[in-house]
């Protein structure tokens, strides 16, 4: 996507994030046990979130899975990260360190391999998607896997016109990725995972307007209310429901894991 103060965006949301990210009760919980399914994540594993942000995801994962070794949250956001809490929980251990810092080696890890991580809808913000696919490819054990979990090249969200327009203008094509990691070395595949939601209006009215999503970052306060009234007009349901699809790009480095 395009290159803007995304940390900076973040770190004024950080507070309110879970508030305005979580769409409803089961959103988190069946995104988590998707995301464990697929990695196949035994608590046994070495565990990364790239892009933690307040470790939504990995907090549902540690609390079912009950790893033997904590789930690392990397963020390059500080104040995203201080959601885990002071202290953290003893399962989660945060890192304050960019998808680049890891996969350069600049930031050092508890764990000289992993054997597991993922990246949900932070891949976007990579400058260079190829390269740090490739660096965080090579931290993974004999057998480890990389998931990325990205939205489509396309959306079916209640967005105003411009925002739905910007965001198939910018958003990476799976496809690419998925390329990204076979030629980092890994067997890759492509699969996509979709729920619906439902989310009261005026919620969701505010979710846009504190920009939930970084894309709406984009938007001035002008073009962020035009966008909410055309919203409005278009959607007078008190309840929005809408599909929530996401493309699954998985890579496995071969070999038996440790």
């Amino acid at each position: 996507m395009e290159r803007r103060d995304v940390r900076g965006h973040y770190e004024e949301l950080a507070a309110e994030y879970d508030e305005h990210w979580i769409y409803g009760p089961d959103h988190v919980p069946w995104m988590s046990g998707r995301i464990a399914a697929a990695l196949r994540l035994d608590p046994t594993d070495r565990i990364a979130d790239i892009g933690s942000g307040t470790g939504l995801f990995a907090k549902e994962v540690a609390k079912h899975l009950r790893p033997r070794h904590p789930v690392l949250c990397v963020d390059p956001s500080e104040a995203m990260l201080r959601q885990l809490g002071t202290p953290p929980p003893a399962d989660l251990t945060p890192i304050v360190a960019s998808a680049e810092d890891i996969a350069e080696g600049s930031t050092r890890l508890p764990y000289e391999q992993l054997d597991a991580m993922w990246l949900k809808e932070s891949v976007h913000h990579v400058a260079d998607p190829a390269r740090t696919l490739r660096g965080l490819a090579d931290r993974l054990a004999p057998g480890g896997r990389l998931l990325v979990v990205m939205l489509p090249a396309s959306i079916q969200y209640p967005l105003f016109e411009a925002a739905l327009a910007r965001f198939e203008e910018l958003q990476p094509d799976p496809a690419l990725i998925e390329g990204h990691l076979r030629a980092a070395g890994l067997e890759a595949g492509l699969s996509y995972v979709e729920h619906e939601l439902r989310i009261d209006r005026d919620k969701y009215f505010g979710m846009v307007r504190a920009r939930y999503m970084s894309l709406l970052s984009t938007f001035s306060e002008s073009e962020i209310e035009k966008g909410i009234d055309e919203m409005r007009v278009a959607h007078s349901e008190p309840v929005l429901a809408f599909p929530d699809r996401f493309a699954f790009v998985l890579g496995r480095r071969c070999g038996e894991s440790a």
